[in-house]
């Protein structure tokens, strides 16, 4: 690999807007294809409806496990390296993906797409974390998520026009193209940024003690546990998403509208949050949006039922924007409190909470999403009970952590 002197390094918007790439590479991975499902499943001959779902669903249970792998990696060989292979899987995700022609195939290609883009996910933050510390890297984070959550607010629409103007195989062409757009790009300005003296040899044996470590610290595998279910039930939503807005309530070409509406009510809480931490606290203000959540979904579940299933697209809206406002509060605090107590072990802390929780969550939003039967029952039950689930699983961890102190 060759080295780079200091001159060719980027600046600083120049770093943002890169690790913003990398990172935003994720969500419009998901978002993209939401409205492409119907058209995949047509295609590859998906016998039950529900099936196409699997698309999405695939894509995180890749990225759960690629997490596991990629965050240890990038400790032993360094972030250029760890990044690049992540791309390198992902493009051979999406070369499989436009070539397929059985479902198998296809869902084959997005498990890769999913291992592989967690690569570049999990290991540019520790990139960022290598060159900047406490306020700077809170400053380059604050705006690479900006970035992050104005993605999903546009994906569908971009999915969705690509559809208009050829078929769905484009979609994952766009994204072979875009990977390889960034990926030049990182090769030749950024520079590693993991000293040699910091590496840490790969060992699986290790790797387990960590894992071990990790699950018995009683904050860090409470707070996982909690992102796994508020993170499932989200996961639900994403799946079902393109069924309960373009045929349940046949909203066809506005579908991307509606879904980018409800991806700024996260987007608004991610960035009014970082206010309301020094203000609340994360603990607090994780508990008021659980508890939201469920206050919101019990009584809406009951007004679901007079309408038998099929609330007015109003009504639905009026009740899910609240909810992904929360749900925006969520993301945010719960990662942070389950990352708390593993400061000697952050990089792998970060890739074992990231991969646990994700494993709940696909296993979780599976269960939502199959249960979709032409109504928003499963949706909204989801909501609360995940939600509930949530609610005892923090006061199990917090009332063990008082006893603790």
């Amino acid at each position: 690999m060759k080295h780079h002197n200091s001159n060719s390094s980027p600046g600083f918007i120049e770093f943002i807007i890169l690790i913003a790439l990398i990172i935003s590479l994720v969500a419009l991975s998901i978002d993209a294809m939401l409205p492409a499902l119907p058209e995949i499943a047509a295609d590859l001959g998906v016998q039950q409806i529900n099936d196409s779902q699997y698309v999405i669903s695939i894509f995180f249970a890749g990225m759960a496990f690629g997490q596991i792998f990629f965050g240890p990696l990038s400790d032993s060989i360094g972030r250029r390296p760890s990044i690049i292979a992540g791309f390198a899987v992902f493009a051979l995700g999406c070369v499989l993906s436009i070539f397929a022609t059985s479902f198998e195939q296809m869902l084959l290609g997005r498990f890769l797409q999913g291992f592989g883009a967690s690569g570049p996910r999990i290991v540019s933050i520790a990139l960022v974390r290598d060159q900047f510390k406490g306020r700077e890297m809170a400053r380059v984070m604050s705006f690479v998520m900006t970035v992050f959550i104005l993605v999903p607010v546009f994906a569908p629409a971009v999915g969705q026009l690509i559809l208009k103007l050829a078929s769905w195989h484009w979609i994952f062409a766009m994204f072979l193209i875009l990977v390889l757009v960034v990926v030049s790009w990182f090769w030749k300005r950024q520079p590693e940024t993991l000293a040699r003296d910091n590496r840490i040899v790969f060992s699986i044996a290790q790797l387990l003690l960590d894992i071990q470590a990790i699950l018995r610290t009683r904050a860090a595998l409470g707070y996982t546990l909690t992102m796994g279910f508020v993170f499932g039930a989200f996961l639900g939503y994403l799946s079902s998403s393109q069924q309960i807005f373009q045929v349940q309530y046949g909203l066809l070409d506005l579908f991307p509208l509606y879904f980018g509406i409800l991806a700024c009510a996260i987007g608004c809480a991610s960035l009014l949050n970082a206010r309301m931490v020094m203000r609340f606290g994360m603990r607090r203000l994780s508990r008021i949006a659980l508890l939201a959540i469920c206050f919101l979904s019990f009584p809406f579940f009951l007004l679901a039922w007079i309408y038998d299933g099929h609330p007015n697209l109003y009504l639905l809206m009026l009740y899910l924007l609240p909810v992904f406002f929360f749900f925006g509060i969520l993301f945010g605090n719960l990662n942070a409190m389950a990352m708390e107590p593993l400061g000697h072990i952050a990089g792998l802390g970060s890739a074992v909470i990231g991969s646990v929780s994700t494993l709940i969550s696909v296993f979780f939003g599976v269960v939502i999403a199959n249960a979709y039967d032409g109504t928003v029952f499963p949706l909204v039950s989801g909501f609360a009970i995940l939600g509930l689930a949530g609610l005892l699983i923090i006061r199990w961890t917090e009332s063990g952590l008082a006893a603790e102190a």
